[in-house]
C-alpha cells in the first residue's frame, strides 16, 4: 500500500469508527466528541506506528514528540475535525490524514464520513466553470471579519459551514470558490485539506501569498487561503489592502 492509498484508507477507517461511535448512542454532546476523537486517534496512531515506523507523527490528540522535527517525512493527522458538528449530528465534519515531506503537504486524504466521501491527493477531479457570483465558506459560529470584508469587496456570497476540512473540501468539490481563514489554526487543521486542494489544482497559501510549511516546532498556523487559482490574485490583493 503506497502513501496515497494508506492516507485514504486510514481516513476512511477512522470515519467508519466515528460513525459507529455516534450510531451506538452511548455518548452525547461533548462526551460523544471526546469518545469519537479517542477511538479514531487510537486507530490512526497505531496503524501509522506499525506501517510507517520510521516516519514522524503529529496528531491533535497525541502528546507531541520533538523527534518528528528530525524527520523528512511526518504524518500529520486530525482524527476528528469539527467536534461540535460531529456531536450535533451534522454532516460538516472530517477526518484528516496527511504526509508532509520536507515540510511540504505532499500526500493526504480528507474523509467526509457523514457524506460517504474521501477526497485524496492521487485522485484529482476536474473543476467545472466558476459561477458568476463567487461563494466563500466561513465559520457558521464565528465568521472572521476579514473574510466578510473580502466577500464584500468581491461581491461574494457567504456560505456558513462547520469544520476546516469540510470548508476546504467544499471548494474542492465545487460547492464554493474561496476559503479564507484568519482566526488561527494548527497544522493538523489544514495539512491534509491543503494537500488535497493543491493536488486538485487549487491555490493554497498563507494570506500574504507565502507557502504553507508544516512539521515546524510551533504548530500554530495563523491563517490560510484555499481558492480557485484564477481568484487568488484578487483575493490576496484585497487582503493586502485591508492590512
Amino acid at each position: 500500500m503506497n502513501d496515497h492509498q494508506l492516507a485514504a484508507h486510514l481516513a476512511e477507517e477512522a470515519g467508519r469508527i466515528l460513525l459507529a461511535v455516534r450510531d451506538s448512542r452511548k455518548h452525547h454532546g461533548k462526551e460523544l466528541g471526546r469518545a469519537g476523537d479517542a477511538e479514531a486517534n487510537a486507530l490512526l496512531v497505531a496503524a501509522l506506528r506499525e506501517l510507517r515506523p520510521d516516519d514522524g507523527l503529529l496528531s491533535e490528540e497525541e502528546k507531541d514528540s520533538r523527534a518528528r522535527l528530525a524527520k523528512v517525512r511526518t504524518w500529520i493527522v486530525d482524527p476528528l475535525d469539527g467536534t461540535r458538528e460531529y456531536g450535533e449530528e451534522r454532516a460538516d465534519w472530517a477526518v484528516h490524514v496527511a504526509l508532509a515531506i520536507d515540510g511540504r503537504p505532499e500526500i493526504g486524504a480528507v474523509a467526509l464520513p457523514a457524506l460517504g466521501l474521501v477526497l485524496r491527493t492521487d485522485q484529482p477531479s476536474p473543476t467545472g466553470p466558476a459561477p458568476a457570483v463567487p461563494r466563500m465558506v466561513v465559520s457558521r459560529t464565528r465568521p472572521a471579519r476579514e473574510a466578510e470584508l473580502v466577500a464584500e469587496a468581491l461581491g461574494a456570497e457567504l456560505v456558513p459551514m462547520g469544520s476546516a476540512g469540510a470548508k476546504a473540501m467544499a471548494v474542492v468539490r465545487g460547492e464554493a470558490e474561496i476559503y479564507l481563514h484568519t482566526g488561527g489554526q494548527y497544522e493538523w487543521d489544514s495539512c491534509a485539506p491543503v494537500a488535497v486542494a493543491l493536488a486538485h489544482g487549487f491555490h493554497a497559501s498563507r494570506i500574504d501569498g507565502s507557502p504553507l510549511i508544516y512539521n515546524r516546532p510551533d504548530v500554530y498556523m495563523p491563517d490560510l487561503l484555499i481558492c480557485r487559482p484564477e481568484l487568488a490574485p484578487r483575493v490576496l490583493e484585497i487582503v493586502a489592502e485591508l492590512a
